[in-house]
């Protein structure tokens, strides 16, 4: 009766085990691995491709009515200050350099959206 006991404890320690020690991804690319395939790098525009990253990940903080109260007064909502802060957005988002990380208190965004803006600054960051 004794192993039986024994068994049945050691099977729920390591169902509970197994269960508290899954792991978990904030990267789009590690959970759907499929997706990064569909990174478009050749048609990197501002008013698609970069509004709709900023959109996703940026505006609830960096909008125009929102970075005063909680952006840190950097507002990226339209080309002339998404350009004025270029440099510092590519390091935010790739947690690099002396620049807090973007998203605060969130994973980092896709490595095709980091890839996009890389493509967007080095050709010229054109308002097309």
């Amino acid at each position: 009766m004794n192993m039986k006991r024994l068994f049945i404890s050691l099977a729920i320690i390591t169902i509970f085990s197994l269960f508290f020690v899954s792991c978990y991804y904030d990267n789009e690319e590690a959970l759907y691995p499929t997706l990064s395939s569909a990174c478009d790098t050749n048609n990197v525009t501002f008013s698609i491709t970069i509004v709709t990253i900023l959109n996703n990940n940026c505006y609830s903080c960096h909008s125009n009515t929102t970075a005063a109260s909680q952006g840190n007064n950097i507002a990226l909502q339209n080309y002339t200050d998404v350009v004025a802060q270029s440099a510092q957005i590519t390091t935010s988002v790739k947690h690099t350099g002396s620049i807090s990380p973007m998203p605060k208190n969130g994973g980092s965004i896709s490595a095709c959206s980091i890839t996009q803006l890389d493509i967007w600054v080095r050709k010229g960051m054109l308002n097309n």
